[in-house]
Formats: C-alpha cells, sequence, structure tokens
C-alpha cells in the first residue's frame, strides 16, 4: 500500500467510480428528461381530442357521470393514462379511480396556464395520486356552450400502473445493467490507467534505478545521474537537483579526503620533530650508561635534559594544537598595553638567546595599547620567537617592533634565520588546517607545530599576517593589531 503504484491505482480506482457513478445519474437524469420531453410532445393535444370527441366533455360537463362515460369511451388508450376532470381552480372534481387512491385534490394552476400557453416541454404537472411526485401531462380547457369556462379535462401521461409495471421491469435489468456497466467501466479504468501510469513514472523508475546504481558505486569526482529525464517539470527539476547536491557531496568528499591528507602529513612532520630530540635524549643517556663510573661526564645529562625539555615542549604545543583545532580556547579580549607583553618576552628569551649567541632587539613604543586577548597574543609570540631562535644561525638577531603602514598598525617580528619557501608561507596564512584548500594532486606544504598553533591563534583573534621570507635570509612576520579593535 505504500508503494507510489499502488496509491495511484487505488485513489485513480475510486475516482472513476465517482465519475461513473456522477455520470450515470446525469445519463438517467437526461434519459428521462427526453423521455418526457418525447412523450409529452406526442400527446400534447390528446386532452383536447378527448374532450372535443366526447359529447359531454365537449359541453363543459365536468361531472363524474361525464368522466366515466369519456373513460368507457377511452378505455382503449390502455392504463398510461389517467383523465380527470378538474374545476376553474384545479380541484379535482372527477376521476377514474377509486376514492382511496387520490392523495391530492387540488392541481398546480400555475403548470396548466404553463402547458396551455405553449412554453417549452417538458412541464411537470401534480399527480393527484401522489402527494410528492409530479408527471408529464395534457391538458385542455372545458368550455359550455354558453361560451363559459366550465373547468379543465387533465390527463396524467404514464399513470400508476405504468410506474408500477416499469419499477417491476427496472428491478429485474437494473442489477445486470449496473454490473454490466461497472465491470466494463472497471477494466476500462484499469487498462487506462496502467497504461498511463507506466507512461508517466517512467522517468520515475528510471531515476530510482540510477540513484540505486550510484548508491552502490564509488565516490568520484564526477558523480552525477547519466542522463536528463523526459518528463514533467517535477522530474527534471529533481533530477537537476540531485545532480547539484551529487557534485556537492563530491566535492565535500574530495575536501575530506584532503583535509586527512593534511592531517596525515602533518602527523609525519610532527613525528620528525618529536622524533629528533627523543632519539636526542635516548643517545647521551645511553653514552653516559655505556660509559665507565670513572669517566661518565655530567655534560651527557645536562644535553639529555636539554632534548627532554624540547621533547615536552613539543608534546605541550602538540596539546595545545589539538585544543585549538577541538575549539576548546576561546579569545577573551581586553585592552592591554603591547609594551609590556613584549618585555616579558624579552626577559623569557633572553637567557636562551644569550647561550646561542643570538641577539634580541624589542623595541615597542610605550603606550601602545591594542584591544586582544593577552594570553594568546603572548602564545603568538612567544611561539614565533622561539621558532625564529630554532632556526637563526649563531650571531644572528631577531627584533620585534611595530610599525605604522598607511595608518594600519602592525607588531613584527623579523630574524635572519634559514627563511621560509613561499608554499610554506602561503600554509602559514591559512587560518585552519579545515581551511587548506590544493588541487588534488598537489602537494601539501608543512609547518612546524609552533607556526601551526600561530596559525589558529591568529583564527581565533581574527587577525591578519602577511610574511616577507626568503630561504637563506631570514624572515618578518607582521601581524596586523587594527584589525583586534572591539
Amino acid at each position: 500500500m505504500n508503494r507510489l503504484f499502488n496509491r495511484l491505482f487505488l485513489s485513480a480506482t475510486l475516482m472513476v467510480l465517482l465519475l461513473f457513478v456522477a455520470l450515470w445519474q446525469w445519463l438517467q437524469l437526461n434519459h428521462e428528461f427526453s423521455r418526457n420531453q418525447i412523450q409529452q410532445s406526442l400527446h400534447l393535444q390528446l386532452a383536447e381530442h378527448m374532450a372535443h370527441i366526447n359529447p359531454l366533455l365537449s359541453q363543459g360537463i365536468t361531472s363524474d357521470a361525464a368522466l366515466k362515460e369519456a373513460f368507457h369511451d377511452f378505455m382503449l388508450l390502455g392504463p398510461s393514462f389517467e383523465i380527470y376532470t378538474l374545476d376553474p381552480q384545479g380541484r379535482v372534481v372527477a376521476f377514474d379511480a377509486k376514492q382511496e387512491k387520490i392523495k391530492t385534490t387540488r392541481v398546480n394552476l400555475a403548470k396548466i396556464k404553463q402547458f396551455i400557453a405553449g412554453r417549452d416541454l417538458p412541464i411537470l404537472g401534480t399527480d393527484p395520486r401522489s402527494k410528492k411526485t409530479e408527471k408529464i401531462f395534457s391538458v385542455s380547457p372545458l368550455i359550455t356552450t354558453d361560451g363559459l369556462h366550465s373547468g379543465y379535462l387533465y390527463v396524467i401521461i404514464g399513470g400508476e400502473d405504468y410506474d408500477s409495471w416499469q419499477a417491476l421491469i427496472n428491478s429485474e435489468n437494473q442489477p445486470k445493467l449496473w454490473g454490466a456497466t461497472i465491470g466494463f467501466w472497471i477494466i476500462f479504468a484499469l487498462m487506462l490507467f496502467v497504461l498511463l501510469l507506466g507512461f508517466f513514472t517512467r522517468p520515475i523508475k528510471k531515476l530510482a534505478s540510477d540513484l540505486n546504481q550510484l548508491t552502490n558505486a564509488p565516490l568520484t569526482d564526477t558523480m552525477a545521474l547519466p542522463n536528463r529525464y523526459n518528463g514533467s517539470d517535477e522530474i527534471r527539476v529533481l533530477s537537476d537537483n540531485i545532480n547539484h547536491l551529487l557534485h556537492k557531496i563530491s566535492q565535500q568528499h574530495q575536501q575530506v579526503k584532503r583535509q586527512q591528507q593534511a592531517k596525515h602529513d602533518f602527523l609525519l612532520h610532527l613525528s620528525h620533530d618529536l622524533k629528533t630530540p627523543l632519539t636526542s635524549l635516548l643517545g647521551y643517556i645511553d653514552t653516559w650508561l655505556l660509559s665507565p663510573p670513572e669517566a661518565r661526564q655530567a655534560e651527557f645529562i645536562e644535553y639529555a635534559a636539554n632534548s627532554g625539555q624540547n621533547l615536552q615542549q613539543l608534546l605541550a604545543q602538540l596539546l595545545e594544537l589539538a585544543a585549538l583545532e577541538n575549539g576548546q580556547i576561546s579569545a577573551q579580549l581586553s585592552q592591554i598595553n603591547l609594551a609590556e607583553i613584549v618585555q616579558d618576552l624579552e626577559q623569557t628569551f633572553a637567557p636562551r638567546a644569550n647561550k646561542l649567541g643570538i641577539t634580541l632587539d624589542f623595541e615597542v613604543t610605550e603606550g601602545f595599547d591594542i584591544y586582544t586577548d593577552p594570553q594568546l597574543m603572548r602564545r603568538i609570540l612567544n611561539n614565533l620567537v622561539d621558532n625564529a631562535l630554532r632556526y637563526t644561525p649563531k650571531g644572528g638577531m631577531i627584533t620585534v617592533f611595530t610599525e605604522t603602514v598607511n595608518g594600519q598598525r602592525w607588531l613584527a617580528v623579523k630574524d635572519t634565520g634559514a627563511g621560509m619557501h613561499q608554499h610554506e608561507v602561503d600554509a602559514l596564512k591559512q587560518l585552519s588546517l579545515k581551511q587548506l584548500s590544493f588541487e588534488p594532486n598537489q602537494a601539501l606544504p608543512q609547518l612546524g607545530v609552533g607556526l601551526a598553533i600561530v596559525r589558529q591563534l591568529l583564527g581565533l583573534l581574527k587577525c591578519r599576517i602577511n610574511v616577507d621570507s626568503e630561504p637563506g635570509t631570514g624572515s618578518c612576520f607582521h601581524i596586523e593589531l587594527q584589525s583586534c579593535h572591539h
């Protein structure tokens, strides 16, 4: 019952049956109308002829005696006619039936006048033997020898006996006729419906078949329905919408694959970053353990401790990056003094820079207030300076300064280190790994964990970053501050 074919078939069959019943009723009424019109037209002057040839009626006599004589003269007409005489007001004076059969003693004069005036037939008048039904009739005015109107001769065409015989015949033939007609209409409706349904649902069946094939097919860049579907506008619109959705699904699938590949490559890059300090840590410890007790040098333990600290820092950054990717960190903006953050930054990295032989030059104008999250801004600067220390050789310089270009305020972190390739610069400008968009066969650029965190934090603060860098000449990171205003 839930199938479209079954529901359409049952609905259409019911509608056809209802239409058949309505048509049958209309045909019955039309047949009755036509029959009455023909019968009344054929007997239009019946009452006039009867009144003319009967001596008493022709003299305008409406008594019971006159009617009985007329009935005796016209009994050859058979039981299809009922004869009455009426007075000028339409009251029944005499009739050819038993008294108990008369239900109405007054006839509607308006209908009689319409008949005499020659109005369109059929005209139904009062049946004295019934209080409800009306029948066709023939009527003639009765005029006395003095020229006075004494009443009417009123003849019902198709009397009570005629109706009884017709009802009997109909009761025998009607079930057969109805059964044969309904059976014919059901068979006709079934055949017509099956043909029309097959024609109109062919595009739907083809669409369903094509969708089943796509369900079992692997996702591709060119996934689409194979053909356009001829039929109604709704089918064409539906197929176009499905193709549009399939195109979006294919794009999203490819984007998910690129994201997975990007994360996979990022983890490979991260494993290399983790492997270096871990290998160094284990190597110094193993060297220390294999050395004789009297030859064990404290420098090995110090080197191992430094490697452990580097490893710990990478793991902390990895956890921080995961928290950023999962949306567990949000920006809490407030008005802060940028100079204070930069001074704290210099104090933090000064010992390490001195040890590496790298010069720090942090110059920020006093009273340089910005609207940002102080903790997130510290993390951004910490990661940029830490990354600069990693790739700047001994004797190099790291500079942090503010600048204003065309009314726009920027904070710059510049180093004289190894520099970055252009694809690494482009990757840093992406705010999130989820937003990376490359061609399917294009190599995915990778960043260190620190720069990946910088990228995520800048996205939270809605700050742009510009990078000037070339391999071997160093890098300069420009962080926009104006867009951080509330």
